[in-house]
């Protein structure tokens, strides 16, 4: 099972991307489960070398319990809200993004968001979270395609959420290590195996198998 934290840079519940995560939660596959963080508003402002207050070790818990973190962020002043920018501070001095991946989902037209999402790739990058590139996609929407549960209703998410959380599962598939072969679990030294070298001796291949 493949666990996702979902988190909205917006602080109005009835925004585009609150609605696009509260989708994506409900549409998810059956092999994924989903948290979305509703505590952005509540976060302390970030103080340097200041020990974190209970919202602040809840988000850090909810980041360590994840596989994977995917953001989607509106853009104010040509780049991050100010409240995600806050989150991450947080996060980033923590030191609770390193490794993780991540992924974003943007639901706006092309040019309407590019400052928040370099943005937040920039801060990513600084954390040494591991942005997934196969699990990041654009679905333009509109207000009125969102109903009275807050749902969007639009089967371009419904399909590209299925095909983009599939991708970040397999992402995470691709990246996890392998379990190691029964010959290296259970002898620390290189087996011999009866195939014979053209000198008639046994021969061992440096990888320890032929």
């Amino acid at each position: 099972m493949t666990r996702v934290l979902l988190i909205s840079g917006s602080t109005r519940e009835g925004s585009l991307h609150n609605a696009a995560l509260r989708t994506a939660a409900r549409f998810a596959p059956p092999e994924i489960t989903t948290t979305r963080y509703e505590d952005l508003r509540h976060l302390p402002a970030f103080v340097p070398g200041e020990l974190p207050t209970g919202p602040v070790a809840e988000l850090r818990s909810l980041v360590d319990a994840a596989d994977a973190v995917l953001f989607s962020t509106p853009e104010y002043a040509g780049s991050l809200p100010g409240s995600l920018k806050n989150l991450l501070d947080w996060l980033v001095d923590g030191g609770d993004l390193g490794g993780k991946p991540a992924a974003w989902l943007s639901v706006v037209r092309p040019g309407l968001d590019d400052g928040a999402r370099a943005g937040l790739e920039s801060v990513l990058d600084h954390a040494g979270a591991r942005l997934l590139r196969p699990a990041c996609v654009r679905i333009p929407l509109e207000m009125a395609s969102i109903d009275g549960d807050g749902i969007v209703t639009d089967d371009r998410l419904h399909m590209a959420l299925q095909d983009m959380l599939q991708a970040l599962a397999r992402a995470l598939a691709d990246s996890r290590p392998r379990p190691q072969p029964s010959w290296q679990a259970h002898s620390s030294v290189y087996p011999i195996v009866p195939d014979q070298g053209p000198s008639g001796r046994p021969f061992i291949w440096p990888g320890g198998v032929s």
